[in-house]
Order: structure tokens, then sequence, then C-alpha cells
């Protein structure tokens, strides 16, 4: 994964709470393959009637809010179950970072495996973010990871993270990265734990074939 450090972006507002998993991406899509891609179907029943028409009174379509990389939303983003599918729409439409009060806690750890930042903030900061003239007018946000804090026009909100979280973004690493980081670590304890229990280790010879019993 890319590490992430900051994000100079649009910001789009979805004043909605609720939000599943479901409604990120309609299950019915979910058997096509990701290679497809899967950005068209972010909020699909919302945005699309169903002959397929736009019928869309979502931020999310406002052109003033056209290639914005941050959605600002409400609390218990990404409810629901746990497909990440999810995360896979808001990626392929541009999403890197949602802003919310909380957050489906299984969306989140997805959102983390994909490079994607989960950032909390109060009910208070992203309603004051959802009624900035700066942000309303498509303006540009910073979001800082190392120093866990939004800067919107001349406002500066501070965001939560679960610190493991937040050093697999900030290195860019995934599960296996945060494994191998431990290497030395690793090494030293078989190096010990050889010594202390020789019995233990694996027998590395050739298996020798059997032989055929004597008549």
């Amino acid at each position: 994964m890319t590490p992430f450090a900051t994000l100079d972006a649009g910001a789009c507002p979805l004043p909605l709470a609720n939000v599943d998993t479901d409604q990120l991406v309609p299950a019915r899509f979910l058997k096509r393959p990701r290679a497809e891609g899967y950005g068209g179907f972010l909020l699909h029943d919302l945005r699309f009637g169903a002959d397929g028409k736009g019928r869309s009174t979502l931020p999310l379509d406002d052109p003033r809010y056209a290639g914005a990389s941050i959605l600002v939303a409400r609390r218990n983003f990404g409810c629901g179950s746990s497909r990440e599918g999810a995360v896979y729409a808001l990626a392929d439409f541009g999403i890197s970072c949602v802003l919310a009060p909380s957050f489906g806690d299984i969306f989140a750890a997805n959102c983390v495996m994909n490079g994607l930042l989960p950032a909390r903030l109060s009910e208070a900061d992203i309603e004051a973010l959802l009624a900035s003239p700066h942000l309303l007018a498509g303006g540009t946000i910073r979001v800082d990871l190392e120093r866990q804090q939004v800067l919107c026009g001349n406002q500066a909100f501070d965001f939560s993270i679960d610190a493991f979280r937040k050093t697999k973004l900030v290195n860019g690493w995934d599960d296996i990265d945060i494994t191998t980081s431990h290497a030395a670590d690793i090494e030293r304890f078989t190096t010990r734990d050889a010594l202390l229990r020789p019995w233990a280790a694996p027998d590395e010879r050739e298996p020798t074939e059997s032989r055929e019993a004597s008549p």
C-alpha cells in the first residue's frame, strides 16, 4: 500500500447517519470482478432509479464536489455486514478518507487494509465541517494523519484513530508487512528457542525410503 501522510483534497459532505455497507454497495453488484471497478456502484440505490437513470440529490453528484477524495459523514458510517466491497466502492470512486464520528468496526478495519483512512471526529466537529462555507464551496481541506488533524479554511479539528491502524497507514503496511517488521525479534526468538529446546526443531534430513520387508 502507499503510505498515508497528508491529504490535500476536496471534501464532499454526506449529511447522513447509519450509512450501511449494503447502501454503500448493494449486494447484487458484488459478483462482478473487482478488476472492473466498483466506483460506479457507490451508494447506487440512493443515486439511481430502477431504470438506471440518475435521480440523486446527494452532494456526491454535485459538480462542486467532483473529484473529492474526502467524505464527511455522520455517525455509524459503514455499519451492517462485513462486506469489503463497500470499501472497494469508495476507493474506486476516488475516496481516500472518510471523516465521521463513528464507524462500523469491521468496515474501519477493511478501510485500513485498503489504504483508506477512517478518521473519527466528535459529532460537534463533524457538524461544523458539514456547515463550513469553505467545504460547501468545494474548497480543499487537509487531513494530516501524523498530527491527527483536519484543517478546513481557518478551522482545525483533531481526530482519533486506533494506534495500530495508524501505524499501518503511515507506513503503508499490510498484515504481512506488520509481521516482517518484527523479523529481527523473530530471528532472536528462533535462535534462543533452538538452544533451549533443541528437541523441538524440525528434522531437516531427507526422508529415507522404507525398506521392503524381508520374506
